[in-house]
């Protein structure tokens, strides 16, 4: 008989003590973990979850039918994606930087932008995103865990123009907690109407930390 991840996880609670440490602990099986670990999504509650190896690989499956799901750490770069800045003010996306999603439990695509309030979810043009998903890229997303992290660069920035003559947006395939990480850190920085220049430098660097990392993938 097969058994679950969730009575493998039943049984390792059972069995190992309760360990007497202040470090931080597996949400799934109260194991101590390091500051770099892993992470897991809680699909229903859309909880983002810290978990020891050995959870994270008990939900590695993207095709199985589970309410956990882990988050891979795989980094893709999009040069040439189909999101000009015409496609970009046609979602309808307050801000220059956001980051997009499939959502399961919705079954639709979620768009949100970072500020002073943390995750801003804005409301996403659908008719908008289908001409964006003509591009076959989009379709690597896994749902729920990985993310289209976009950024618009300013008008007076030296990126490779779009056909509209300015700059195009650049496009990456993150990990979903990237995206929150990004969220948080600018948070904790942000100051006055846009943000001033530490927030300016963080997203510079994060950005620059994201395309360093990721693998280009052509059309």
């Amino acid at each position: 008989m097969t058994t679950s991840p969730m009575e493998v996880l039943a049984k390792i609670r059972t069995a190992r003590p309760q360990p007497e440490s202040t470090d931080e602990l597996c949400e799934m099986c109260a194991e101590p973990i390091a500051d770099e670990h892993q992470h897991v999504v809680n699909i229903g509650a859309r909880q983002l979850m810290c978990v020891c190896r050995g959870c994270y690989l008990l939900f590695t499956d993207a095709d199985a039918a589970l309410r956990y799901r882990a988050v891979p750490d795989r980094y893709l770069s999009f040069p040439d994606f189909a999101l000009g800045r015409k496609e970009w003010e046609a979602l309808q996306i307050p801000v220059g930087f956001a980051f997009l999603f499939h959502n399961s439990g919705l079954d639709r695509t979620v768009a949100f932008y970072p500020g002073p309030a943390g995750a801003t979810e804005s409301e996403l043009d659908m008719a908008a995103w289908a001409k964006v998903t003509r591009d076959p890229r989009a379709g690597l997303l896994t749902d729920d865990v990985e993310a289209l992290l976009v950024r618009v660069p300013d008008d007076g920035d030296t990126a490779v123009p779009d056909v509209a003559g300015l700059p195009a947006p650049a496009c990456f395939l993150v990990p979903i907690d990237a995206c929150y990480e990004f969220v948080g850190g600018l948070r904790l920085l942000w100051r006055g109407f846009d943000g001033g220049t530490q927030a300016r430098e963080f997203i510079d660097a994060f950005f620059a930390r994201v395309a360093e990392r990721s693998v280009v993938r052509l059309p």
